[in-house]
């Protein structure tokens, strides 16, 4: 199998993916990977005359449905050169198959699925990772603009809510990140190349989240809800290896993670996709000194940064924690009014999953 990794790269309107994209192929050229750049199909349909905001329903079906279509037989014809390549190479797409689906209505969508063969899961496990970029619209309006997209024509509000649209079409892939606004852009463009340094297995600097112990107060709006059930596996020294399942909406994702020290300093982290008959298998090789964690998720992003909330149910209960995602050292958090935080708990090793699994 050559390798060959494909991302999307994604977000709400004017999150910054252009700069981005230049900095990815200049980045990871100078590594010795080939870098294909697919571009985002729904701008070439609008500069050549689909109008996405038409009253005509069957116009807008058979522009979304050929959307679908062209996305896919880029990625696959590119894929398909990749693999005549002698060198890694990363197929980056301007967007992928599940943002299409973020514009219209569930009915339509699953109907445009159906008549090319294809399901919102087997979209979302073409690829190996999905960066999605806040856009600037949330926590960062003052460099939101339209003036350097003329197919752009959203509002402040609209922006943000198609931004969390796009986030929710991808809820459920296991490397679905999202990079946070930053006062200083350089950050967003660090964190856009460190998460495909992970994906590519080149070893990255450990860094640590900020954690906090809070109690929430209030309802999360607009926020993802998943079930995770973590066990972690018997594993070599300075090694961290877990099997989680995570559910929502109905469905079940299953994912192996490795985490291996290379130094005091820096990691190679692997993260994969696995079938319920390997996740089955693999959980008899579950460590013995601990137990299986299970929690809820609400994943939701506030003023342009990104969190995550965690609700332990067992081995322990009654504890939430709060994780920041991409806030840097000396970034402020953007704590919500719904949130109380009772404790800073950033670097205590006592509340890091691995050892709340301990038996005790």
């Amino acid at each position: 199998m050559k390798d060959i990794k494909k991302i999307v790269l994604t977000g709400g309107p004017c999150a910054g993916k252009t700069t981005a994209l230049v900095k990815v192929i200049e980045h990871f050229s100078s590594l010795g990977f080939k870098v294909f750049t697919i571009p985002e199909v729904p701008t070439m349909f609008s500069q050549a005359g689909m109008d996405y905001l038409t009253k005509n329903p069957g116009f807008f079906y058979e522009g979304e449905k050929s959307t679908l279509e062209i996305q896919l037989q880029l990625e696959n014809h590119f894929m398909k050169m990749a693999e005549q390549l002698d060198m890694p190479t990363i197929i980056i797409c301007d967007r992928g198959a599940m943002d299409i689906s973020a514009y219209m209505k569930p009915e339509m969508w699953e109907e445009i699925t159906r008549a090319v063969g294809q399901d919102s899961n087997d979209l979302r496990e073409r690829y190996d990772a999905i960066l999605h970029l806040v856009s600037a619209a949330d926590g960062a309006e003052q460099f939101y603009t339209t003036a350097n997209n003329s197919e752009r024509t959203e509002g402040l509000e609209l922006a943000r809510e198609l931004d969390k649209k796009v986030i929710n079409a991808w809820t459920g892939h296991p490397h679905l990140r999202v990079i946070n606004n930053h006062e200083n852009f350089d950050n967003k463009i660090y964190r856009v190349l460190k998460e495909i340094s992970n994906v590519l297995g080149l070893p990255q600097p450990i860094t640590e989240e900020r954690k906090y112990i809070v109690e929430l107060t209030g309802e999360i709006p607009n926020s993802n809800l998943s079930d995770i059930t973590q066990t972690y596996l018997v594993a070599d020294p300075d090694c961290e290896v877990r099997l989680r399942k995570r559910s929502w909406a109905g469905k079940d994702v299953y994912v192996h993670t490795t985490k291996k020290k290379i130094s005091s300093k820096e990691q190679i982290e692997t993260e994969r996709q696995i079938g319920v008959n390997l996740y089955e298998s693999l959980l008899q090789q579950a460590d013995p000194y601990r137990h299986t964690i299970h929690k809820t998720r609400k994943s939701f992003i506030w003023k342009g940064q990104f969190f995550e909330l965690d609700t332990y149910l067992s081995p322990i209960n009654n504890l939430q924690i709060l994780e920041t995602k991409g806030i840097t050292e000396h970034e402020q958090v953007n704590f919500p009014p719904f949130l109380k935080v009772i404790e800073d708990i950033t670097g205590n090793m006592q509340y890091y999953n691995y050892n709340i699994a301990l038996n005790k």
